[in-house]
């Protein structure tokens, strides 16, 4: 488990947390002039969320459809998307969130994922060509997920806690029938990586500390089912597996024992021969082959922008695409018979749209529009990715978005915008909820501060067990650079960050209370005590790297309690919006409650917005609507003080 997804990345795995902020009360557009008499429109919270988010990019067996979740009803459910005439056919409509896995190989039948309220304990359900629909995977505390089919669509797996809370096993299941068959019971806390096309090869990875990982093999042919160990090594580095051959005689697996950077290995199973395949300036990624192994799909973490490169393994050149609207590539996937690619464009200021292609040919078709119709796509921003010093002359890199309304003679209010994690990372691509509050005049900096992932593993863990203290330096010194640009308003510079996000943001209010004018914690830490103590049990896996990250709550209390917004509150000055999901099993509710309560004692402004419905991050459209509301309000109540400060 790569150290970016270890907490709670909710910016991350997907991307409906945290999108748009504005007033639903207002009309659609509003003209604002600017210096330069340019008419910049800003558009109400109910017009961006018309904006319409997508995933998925599964080709049905016969190649004429994509499978997609997509939100535009409020809720994310599954799509049918005909590829000659972008027609949608919906598939599900649960009260909760539907998330795509794939069509089975051989038929239309559908599998996909949902939790219940956001509680993330995840059911694998399949649904059948007539509509009905199977839970694979039952028991109100089980949580499971997809691992694979084998190449002849005969069989498929799953791994599941349903045996153990703390771990998950892998099973089998009959593609007809659903009988599911125990396959390799995990009572080492190891995690399943990769499961070879054939079906005999399991590839495992264990973390050892937050530094170091093995890859395990194991051969399910044999009589004893033990793991191999394939990344014998001295030095702490990670091995994590990515993917195998479609032959199955070769493993392949990211590492960065080579150097700063993740780098992509190549493992042969019957020889142990390691050998390297893909390397890059930029920690590789992914990589992935189509369905005979003939295009090789991978893609690396360029400066926070993915660079997706898909290759013919007959030629061994870059495939040559069609001319594209700007934007990256993402979710490329090939039709059965490799003659069809589906993929996605996203950019700043579009968000992902689903292509299909006819390999070969000279256009490329786009299936969806998913800005909304009343936004003009030329009033949205482009971000800048900036860099800075930091206070022991550490270079800090962000990514800066400057609202057009901006200029030395109209200076501009700011956030600093912190990410998820511990361990993740801001990166460029659409973000409704940032191009709102741009488009409203904030500047947004997205400070990527030491410990964020995407710049080497040096800069990676130099926030290990110094959370709260140097990485908040880092903050504060993002701070000091949009303080230095002559069209910020630098006496109007707030905070706010979701998950470990939300956590620095109530930590700067608390430990560096004249720094920043507001904060905004979005399912945010505010006591480590608690939450290190409270962990779900399906974590266990990676628990260790978890501790060597942040300490271990046996031996580090001290430094916990020290370092938690919550037990330093009557700090805490300056105006605070809080928000939490009812059902969030990471951050419970009590720590919020808890929060607010504290620093309404101190008599400063507080604003909580509880959603009963949600857990860590927004699964919703409408909720994403009332928290944008909120956050656009509070900001120009007590940022821009349009209307005034109030109690």
């Amino acid at each position: 488990m790569k150290k970016a997804l270890k907490f709670a990345c909710i910016t991350c795995a997907v991307s409906i947390a945290l999108t748009g902020c504005s007033q639903s009360n207002n009309p659609a557009s509003t003209p604002v002039a600017t210096e330069q008499t340019q008419q910049v429109k800003t558009y109400n919270a109910k017009t961006f969320f018309d904006t319409t988010s997508i995933m998925g990019s599964s080709f049905s067996p016969t190649g004429d459809k994509v499978l997609v979740s997509s939100d535009e009803s409020g809720i994310y459910s599954l799509y049918e998307v005909d590829i000659k005439t972008g027609s949608k056919t919906r598939l599900t409509n649960f009260e909760d969130s539907t998330y795509p896995i794939r069509y089975f190989p051989n038929d239309e039948r559908v599998l996909f994922t949902k939790d219940s309220g956001g509680n993330e304990r995840y059911h694998v359900y399949v649904r059948e060509v007539d509509g009905s629909i199977k839970d694979l995977t039952p028991g109100e505390e089980t949580r499971a997920s997809f691992a694979g089919f084998t190449k002849d669509g005969s069989q498929f797996f799953i791994t599941s806690n349903q045996r153990d809370a703390k771990f998950m096993d892998l099973y089998r299941v009959d593609s007809k029938t659903y009988k599911v068959t125990p396959v390799y019971q995990n009572t080492q806390g190891l995690d399943v990586g990769a499961i070879s096309p054939d079906g005999r090869y399991i590839a495992l990875s264990k973390n050892n500390t937050n530094k170091d990982s093995d890859t395990f093999i194991l051969d399910t042919y044999k009589k004893t089912l033990k793991p191999q160990l394939i990344s014998k090594h001295d030095t702490p580095a990670q091995y994590t597996p990515e993917t195998f051959s479609v032959d199955s005689k070769y493993l392949y697996y990211s590492t960065d024992a080579k150097g700063e950077f993740s780098e992509v290995w190549q493992y042969e199973l019957a020889t142990g021969k390691h050998s390297p395949a893909l390397k890059d300036d930029w920690d590789v990624s992914f990589i992935y082959f189509s369905k005979s192994g003939r295009y090789q799909v991978s893609g690396v973490n360029a400066d926070a922008s993915t660079k997706v490169t898909v290759k013919d393994t007959q030629t061994a050149d870059e495939i040559a695409m069609p001319k594209l609207p700007a934007g990256n590539l993402r979710g490329v996937n090939f039709s059965s018979d490799e003659k069809t690619m589906a993929f996605y464009l996203n950019s700043d200021t579009s968000p992902s749209n689903l292509f299909f292609w006819q390999v070969g040919s000279n256009e490329a078709k786009q299936l969806t529009n998913t800005l909304s119709e009343d936004i003009d796509q030329n009033d949205l921003v482009e971000s800048t990715i900036v860099r800075f010093k930091s206070f022991d002359d550490l270079e800090i890199p962000g990514v800066l978005y400057k609202p057009k309304q901006a200029s030395s003679t109209n200076k501009v209010p700011a956030l600093i915008w912190v990410h998820g994690g511990p361990g993740g990372q801001s990166r460029t691509g659409y973000s409704a909820m940032q191009q709102h509050l741009v488009n409203h005049g904030y500047a947004i900096f997205a400070v990527n501060n030491r410990g964020s992932s995407g710049y080497g593993k040096t800069f990676f863990h130099l926030d290990d067990k110094k959370h709260g203290t140097d990485d908040l330096q880092d903050i504060v010194y993002g701070k000091k650079h949009l303080q230095s640009l002559d069209w910020v308003d630098a006496d109007k510079i707030g905070i706010m960050g979701g998950s470990y996000g939300g956590f620095m943001t109530a930590a700067a209010l608390a430990f560096e209370p004249e720094e920043f004018k507001v904060g905004i914690n979005i399912f945010g830490v505010t006591n480590w005590v608690r939450t290190l103590n409270s962990i779900p049990p399906w974590w266990e896996s990676f628990k260790k790297a978890l501790y060597d990250e942040m300490g271990d709550p046996a031996t580090d209390g001290e430094r916990h309690r020290a370092i938690s917004p919550l037990f330093h509150a009557d700090n805490i000055t300056k105006p605070l919006m809080v928000i939490q999901g009812a059902n969030d099993p990471r951050v419970l509710q009590i720590e919020s409650d808890e929060l607010v309560a504290a620093v309404k004692a101190n008599g400063v402004p507080v604003e909580y917005v509880l959603f009963d419905d949600e857990g860590h991050g927004f699964s919703k459209k409408e909720n994403r609507i009332s928290a944008s509301n909120a956050y656009l309000n509070f900001l120009d109540t007590y940022l821009k003080e349009r209307f005034g400060p109030q109690g």
